[in-house]
């Protein structure tokens, strides 16, 4: 039996506290139809059972990021029309951007919620995922994770964004990869 990182462990209470207490959001962890890692609809967040708890983390606050987004900025509800595989350069910035961003919403929380020695790890996880989707966008096909990871610190390092107000909306389930 693998060793608790309790750490990490702490660290996603702590994260999922200030989501659910400071946002008003539903957290649950629950089953999400393979190969997806999470779901959110702009008013609750999921995290499937199955993800090793660095995804589970990952998954929480980057799809927190997106829950800002889509509270925020109408247009990102529908991005997933917008992007998709073989579609225009700037379309694919668009969602770059989009990515991007949640994660730096995640970063934010992530201090709000007094994690200041994860700064690094989001930086690298972000760079993981859009390695993955861009990916994706250009193969049509999803990639294996494993070789989309980013493990050496080498992506560039995010900076906060800072969460707007915002009062947690339902629209419509979407799934994370």
């Amino acid at each position: 039996m693998a060793k608790l990182d309790t750490s990490l462990k702490d660290t996603f209470r702590r994260a999922r506290r200030a989501v659910e207490e400071e946002y008003g959001i539903r957290v649950y962890i629950g089953d999400v139809p393979d190969p997806n890692t999470g779901t959110f609809d702009g008013s609750e967040i999921g995290v499937d059972f199955a993800n090793d708890l660095e995804m589970s983390l990952f998954v929480l606050v980057h799809l927190f990021g997106h829950t800002v987004q889509w509270n925020t900025v109408p247009a990102y509800r529908t991005i997933d029309a917008r992007v998709r595989p073989g579609a225009a350069p700037e379309v694919i910035d668009e969602a770059r951007t989009y990515e991007q961003n949640a994660s730096r919403y995640g970063l934010a929380l992530m201090h709000r919620a007094g994690i200041r020695d994860r700064d690094r790890w989001i930086s690298d996880w972000w760079a993981s995922d859009w390695r993955y989707l861009s990916t994706f966008y250009a193969t049509g096909k999803l990639p294996v994770w494993a070789e989309c990871r980013i493990h050496d610190g080498a992506a560039p390092l995010l900076t906060p964004l800072e969460i707007p107000p915002f009062t947690p909306k339902r629209f419509y389930a979407r799934y994370a990869f």
